[in-house]
């Protein structure tokens, strides 16, 4: 027995010595949970929401029939169940195996938050007129930058591209165009980085740089009583970019990529070679005719392809949340020897401290844009006047010479313009709760870009080109500095949110420029050998370059109050002084106040199906500075010539001699708008119908012109100053609806669309006319085509009447002012390029595992004038054997001897309805395909981008404002040479790990 006791004593002490490794080896067995996630008002079950263990990265996402399954440690587990559009649950596991949820919908969206300029607030709550649109409602196809993601989006809002060229700037207008040397471009901010609208170099939209796949909203500020935070650079609108952040919670790996085709959508319909033979014989003209049947729109142009691939990875725990990603986008562009390639990446994080009181975001952004660009100007201009009998290429394969050098390969082979553009964009934004309701936050940011452009011709013996290179290089550096005050209390019925804060923004300006000509015959392109070049005379390559630097500094405060969730008003004083002003006017102030009243919360309307009813009206001023830097200043002039100064020696050399170029003008003061906003929001029916209808009313005054000096004796032929008197009207209304609808259990769709209706016009101009738009084209360079005149809108047609041909075939122009005079006095107000009717349609449709969403966007009350039919379709042209389209011989009577110089004749009709991008998608089952483990989300899409149009326009696009501007000023719906726009498929996968 001893011996016994004996061996259990051991057999104890061994164990309590080792107990700890022998438990340690014995595995934990976690809580297996599983259920359904479903809709709350429809039981139907929401695919792709979120289960998530509180407290950790672990998570799942729920497959297409709602179903999850997650391991828990244990019963004090709590898991986070959340999906966009709902309010989110917790729910502590406890004994539960199954788990079923049911989330309810924040009702119209109400709760969602909206971005209103340093800070946020609840949509209920907004009294301004603001539109936020998510990334998931965003166009879809080949994007290269923002303004496309929210085209048709926004009521109000017009996007029209200058052309189809990858990376083409696009022209955006909020509520219409206000000044006019001011432009209409709206603010930019992203991420609280108010960006600078000048140009980074090349001939690319400046935003290019950014990724659109980093974009998680984008919310346009409309009205001055929501611009005003922005003062003096609000006048043509705000539009906040908010990239996307890493959330708490699990961790995710996405990876997206498409493969698209293009192909030009409209070719101009010129002759074929036995149409032009047919019609060169009507008129009795000679020309050469080489045997050749030739398309030469379809030999300069290609079958484009463009590919695209996005990496983003994001998460989060309670102190860190991160986002970063990497995109690569090639695109080829449907004219050959054209293309846009864009590198970029992002790293955004967030860091909180001492116990949640300090936080601190870091938003970091870089993009490197290589962009080959033909003359395609040039190269469409001799493709669609090129005789279409010859032939591109000779027996040998080279290319066929002609002796009046017609022969657009050439211009395709000769020139090329590329440009290679860097950009780094990073600001750091600490914030910091001094007190209870009291936060301080610090935004430091600064945007560097660089480019570096070449533009070359190659050598060539016949025909003969001497070859040259023009070397410009650009430098763009935005650096902001940003302290304000942000204090909230809430107590019983009450609540209010006081904002103060001080900006100051200084933004550095450089680029410089040479050339040099005459290279040698060889295969080394001048670009890469620029000392090859032996014509050095300063005369002919004399270099150039310009700095700027502009600042700004600013104060603003802002008051929200909201009285027991139904009586909201918000007051906003910004004061803006900038270097761009003399010394009398340097300083502007900005203030905006508006109202809001959410009659949904009153009692007579508790019970009714009014989810949301609320009245708003809010006036304000904003300002406007986007003109040319230091014009108050005096500028003085030193060169060497008779007229500057008189030889000291009595000989003839003449030394350096200074003159005025400019006087000092300290008055100059700020572009104003005024703007009147009243607003309607309404939802229905537990948020399936809601609406908005907007009525504006916005006066620009003061308006920044460059003039002729009512006084002869002024050392300078023309001065800026503020037009007295002189306004620029823009009033209309909008209107946006949309229906949400759930049938059965797996089909769903929403039906939206808005329309804007707007009226623009210039009141009390001291000027007949003021030219916005000249001509392009053998005897018609610098002709005005339109203007800004009296009475009329912005970007009127300012032509003489075309009325027919006399006996003779020549063009008779209408005497309009009746003196019997054919003259320029005979012009007339003849139609404006801006739109007055501004329409767009959009649907998403879904059934299980398909999805479809539509696009279609519109215009009316337009005209586009065709600079290309005035300088190229028209019979003296076709007499000189060079092809033509149908225009020029619709005119039986009209003389092969006829010129045809700027009118009515080539003015025409710009309304246009389109369907712009059509999604199809396909979101597979991992759980049934076994691959549920590694791979959360797999979905295949395939997008069709400018499928159809309905236009009388006969151009390439009515969409269309090719830059004629005159002196700085913008100039509206010319179309002249333009880029064709492409017609594309695209294919798609996204894989969510």
């Amino acid at each position: 027995m001893k011996r016994k006791l004996l061996l259990l004593g051991a057999l104890f002490c061994w164990l309590a010595l080792n107990a700890p490794f022998l438990f340690a080896a014995v595995p934990t067995i976690d809580k297996i949970v599983k259920g359904v996630v479903k809709d709350g008002s429809t039981n139907e079950a929401l695919i792709g929401s979120t289960v998530t263990l509180k407290g950790t990265t672990k998570g799942v996402i729920t497959d297409v029939n709602g179903n999850y399954s997650i391991a828990v440690p244990d019963d004090n587990a709590v898991l986070v169940f959340a999906f966009i559009g709902y309010e989110p649950q917790e729910i502590r596991v406890g004994t539960q195996s199954e788990i079923n949820v049911s989330l309810a919908s924040n009702s119209s969206e109400l709760a969602e938050v909206v971005v209103i300029g340093y800070g946020n607030t609840r949509s209920k709550d907004v009294t301004g007129s603001v539109k936020s649109i998510k990334s998931e409602a965003f166009n879809k196809g080949i994007i290269n930058s923002p303004e496309q993601l929210l085209q048709g989006k926004v009521a109000g809002v017009n996007v029209t591209a200058s052309s189809g060229e990858p990376g083409a700037a696009l022209n955006i207008s909020v509520r219409g165009p206000g000044g006019v040397r001011t432009g209409s471009t709206p603010l930019f901010v992203i991420d609280g980085f108010a960006l600078d609208n000048s140009s980074v170099g090349g001939a690319t939209n400046p935003l290019t740089f950014l990724n659109p796949e980093d974009i998680e909203t984008i919310d346009v500020l409309k009205d001055a009583s929501a611009t005003a935070i922005y003062g003096s650079r609000g006048a043509n609108g705000v539009i906040l970019i908010t990239t996307k952040k890493g959330k708490k919670g699990a961790s995710n790996l996405n990876y997206s990529t498409s493969l698209g085709y293009s192909k030009m959508a409209r070719p101009l319909d010129v002759f074929t070679a036995d149409e032009f033979r047919a019609e060169i014989k009507k008129i009795g003209a000679n020309f050469i005719d080489d045997g050749g049947n030739t398309d030469w729109q379809k030999e300069i142009s290609q079958t484009a392809f463009t590919q695209n691939h996005n990496l983003g990875l994001s998460g989060g725990t309670d102190k860190l949340k991160y986002f970063g990603s990497f995109g690569m986008q090639k695109q080829e562009g449907v004219l050959k020897n054209s293309n846009l390639d864009r590198y970029s990446g992002r790293v955004n994080l967030n860091q909180t401290f001492w116990e949640n009181k300090l936080s601190v975001d870091v938003n970091i952004s870089a993009s490197s844009t290589n962009n080959e660009r033909p003359n395609f100007q040039g190269l469409i201009g001799s493709a669609i006047s090129a005789n279409p009998t010859y032939v591109p290429y000779a027996a040998n394969g080279s290319l066929k010479k002609y002796a009046d050098g017609t022969n657009p390969m050439l211009t395709l082979a000769l020139d090329n313009d590329l440009t290679v553009t860097n950009r780094i964009l990073g600001n750091i934004s600490p914030s910091l709760t001094l007190a209870k309701g009291l936060v301080y936050k610090l935004n430091f940011g600064i945007d560097n870009s660089s480019s570096s452009r070449d533009l070359q011709s190659l050598p060539n013996a016949e025909p003969l080109v001497l070859g040259g290179l023009t070397s410009i290089e650009y430098k763009n550096t935005n650096r902001l500095i940003e302290n304000y005050l942000t204090y909230t209390m809430s107590k019983d019925v009450h609540s209010l949110t006081a904002l103060a804060g001080h900006s100051y923004q200084k933004i550095f300006l450089q680029g410089r420029s040479f050339s040099i000509n005459k290279f040698p015959l060889n295969d080394i392109e001048p670009r890469f050998n620029p000392g090859l070049g032996q014509d050095l005379t300063l005369v002919n390559n004399k270099p150039s370059g310009f700095a700027t630097l502009n600042e700004l500094q600013s104060f603003f405060s802002r008051v929200n109050y909201e009285y027991n969730d139904k009586y909201l008003a918000t007051a906003t004083v910004r004061v803006d002084g900038s270097s761009k002003f003399g010394a009398n006017n340097k300083y502007g102030v900005f203030p905006s106040f508006s109202v809001g009243w959410r009659l949904s919360e009153e009692e007579f309307l508790k019970n009714t199906k009014f989810d949301d009813l609320k009245i708003r009206a809010g006036w304000g001023l904003t300002g406007n500075q986007e003109i040319p830097s230091k014009i108050t200043q005096a500028l003085f002039t030193s060169s060497v010539s008779a007229t500057t100064s008189y030889p000291l020696d009595g000989g003839t050399s003449y030394p350096a001699g200074t003159t005025y170029s400019r006087l000092a003008n300290p008055n100059i003061q700020w572009e104003v708008s005024s703007q009147i906003d009243v607003g309607l929001d309404f939802g229905l029916f537990n948020g399936a119908l809601t609406g908005t209808v907007d009525y504006f009313n916005k006066v620009s005054r003061d308006i920044l012109l460059e003039v002729i000096p009512a006084d002869p004796v002024q050392p300078a032929g023309t001065l800026w100053t503020n037009v007295a008197d002189m306004q620029i009207i823009n009033k209309g209304l909008e209107f946006e609806l949309l229906l949400r609808k759930k049938l059965g259990n797996k089909m769903r769709y929403e039906v939206g669309g808005n329309i804007t209706l707007i009226n623009n016009v210039v009141k009390n101009s001291p000027y007949t006319v003021i030219p916005s738009g000249s001509a392009s084209g053998s005897g018609l360079t610098s002709a005005t085509i339109n203007g800004y005149i009296n009475d009329q809108p912005i970007g009127t047609f300012y032509l003489r009447q075309f009325a027919g041909f006399d006996d003779k075939g020549l063009s008779i122009y209408a005497d309009t002012n009746g003196d019997g005079i054919f003259s320029d006095k005979d012009r007339i107000a003849a139609g404006t390029a801006l739109p007055n009717k501004i329409y767009n349609l959009n649907g998403n449709f879904s059934y299980g595992s398909f999805d479809l969403g539509v696009n279609f966007n519109g215009v009316a009350g337009n005209k586009v004038y065709d600079n290309t039919a005035n300088a190229n379709f028209y019979k003296l042209r076709l007499s000189k054997g060079v092809n033509t389209t149908n225009e020029a011989t619709k005119f039986p009577e009209e003389s092969i001897n006829n010129s045809a110089p700027v009118s009515t004749r080539f003015l025409k009709d710009g309304a246009f309805f389109r369907l712009n991008n059509a999604v199809l998608g396909y979101t597979l089952n991992t759980s049934k395909l076994g691959i549920k483990k590694y791979v959360s989300t797999l979905r295949l899409s395939v997008t069709g981008q400018n499928l159809f149009l309905i236009t009388k326009y006969d151009g390439f696009d009515p969409d269309v404002n090719t830059d004629r501007s005159v002196n700085g000023i913008s100039s509206y719906g010319i179309d002249y040479l333009t880029y064709p726009k492409a017609r594309s498929v695209i294919f798609g996968l996204n894989i969510g790990l």
